[in-house]
Order: C-alpha cells, then sequence, then structure tokens
C-alpha cells in the first residue's frame, strides 16, 4: 500500500504530539490527525490496519521485538521509531508507548504518544539503526540483540533499563 522509500522527511514540529491507539494485534483503533498528516493516509486507510503500515525497512526488526516482548510483560515502552508515510517520505519520533488496562486490571489497549525526536537523539540512534540492520542481514536477530545490548552497555544502560536508556538519549 506504501511506496517505495524515498529520501524526502516530514517534520514533526516540537508542537507536535502524534497519538495513536492498537488492540491486541497492534491494528490502529484510534489516531489524532496529525498522525494521518504525517504517515499521509485516511481514516479508511489506516484505521483497523497493523501499525506496521508505517514501518519503515530503515527499522531494525530487534527494536520491534523488544517492544512487543516487553508491551505483552505489561511494560511500558520507549523508543525512537522512523516510520514511512503514504508518499515515501519518512519521519522519526520518539514513541512512549503504554498498555492500558481496564479497571478489572484486563487489557484495553494501547497508546502510544509520539513527539519528534532530538538532533542529539538522532546522530546517535540513526548509526545505530544502521548497525543492527547491518548485523540482522548478516547474522540474524542474535547478532542485532547483541549489539543492542553492547550500545546499552555504552550508554551505562542494559535492556533492563532501555527505557531510560532512550529517554536519556533524547534529552541529550
Amino acid at each position: 500500500m506504501s511506496m517505495k522509500p524515498i529520501d524526502l522527511e516530514h517534520e514533526v514540529k516540537s508542537v507536535d504530539i502524534v497519538v495513536s491507539k492498537g488492540d491486541a494485534e497492534g491494528n490502529i483503533t484510534y489516531a489524532n490527525p496529525i498522525f494521518f498528516k504525517l504517515a499521509g493516509y485516511t481514516q479508511a486507510e489506516l484505521l483497523d490496519k497493523p501499525h506496521s503500515i508505517v514501518r519503515h525497512p530503515d527499522m531494525p526488526k530487534i527494536i520491534f521485538k523488544y517492544l512487543w516482548d516487553s508491551l505483552k510483560a505489561g511494560n511500558d515502552v520507549k523508543a525512537f521509531v522512523k516510520n514511512l508515510s503514504k508518499d515515501g517520505g519518512f519521519y522519526w519520533v520518539f514513541a512512549h508507548i503504554k498498555v492500558a488496562t481496564n479497571p478489572d486490571k484486563s487489557f484495553r489497549n494501547y497508546v502510544s504518544t509520539r513527539r519528534g525526536m532530538s538532533a542529539s537523539a538522532r546522530s546517535v540512534i540513526e548509526p545505530l539503526y544502521k548497525e543492527l540492520l547491518a548485523a540482522e542481514e548478516n547474522g540474524g536477530m542474535d547478532a542485532s540483540l547483541a549489539l543492542l545490548e553492547a550500545f546499552l552497555k555504552d550508554h551505562d544502560g542494559s535492556l533492563a533499563t532501555f527505557n531510560e536508556t532512550m529517554q536519556k538519549i533524547q534529552n541529550s
């Protein structure tokens, strides 16, 4: 449905807060107007479709594996995501994905709020993601995970402190 990626960046302004909600399978059940604008899709094209419709091929699989493993365990995730717009362009965001529950603690939905990525974070994350992708192509997910763990350790973190490390990178 989306175009071939092109080198066209869509700006996420500092005031922009991109919001979407998803069901247990990751299908989009709600999105705010800025999400539709950046993604370049209509409501009909996006609602009830998987969030992966906006997945950019530059995104390492290990980031989504970590994200989904954490969410399914009931934990929030903070991660940098490069999304693919319908026109083939892209936009970078710093996502905070939360698991929302009903009063009886049963699963309600996933809520993702995303802001623009800081320039300092991009200078760190973009090369990391390129390395992770190369590792996945050459050595699979194990190689990518080892590289991610080494990166986190270099930033005084670990998989257990992934969110805190990503927040530090965003704020640096």
